[in-house]
């Protein structure tokens, strides 16, 4: 009886992580720029936050939790605000 093997997760060549977590969101991530802030309209139970790849809206709940970030990975929500930093930053 042949045994399951599962494989280890890669290391993707050339990808650096400069964020304390690869996962989560940490305070130092989180942006203060109240002029991007004020032109997203976000609530005051989210907040806009930077990693490696560029920017994201994410609960405050999630901030230092400790827990994995499901905003950091949905890539349809993190293009939209991408596109609207770029556009206010282009207009500026």
């Amino acid at each position: 009886m042949a045994k399951n093997f599962i494989k280890p997760r890669k290391h993707e060549t050339g990808r650096t992580i400069t964020t304390k977590t690869p996962y989560g969101a940490t305070s130092d991530m989180v942006v203060s720029d109240s002029e991007i802030l004020s032109k997203l309209n976000i609530d005051d139970s989210f907040v806009l936050v930077k990693d490696d790849t560029g920017y994201y809206i994410t609960p405050k709940n999630r901030v230092d939790s400790g827990l994995a970030d499901p905003s950091r990975y949905e890539l349809s929500q993190r293009e939209i605000v991408q596109e609207k930093i770029s556009a206010d930053l282009a207009t500026t």
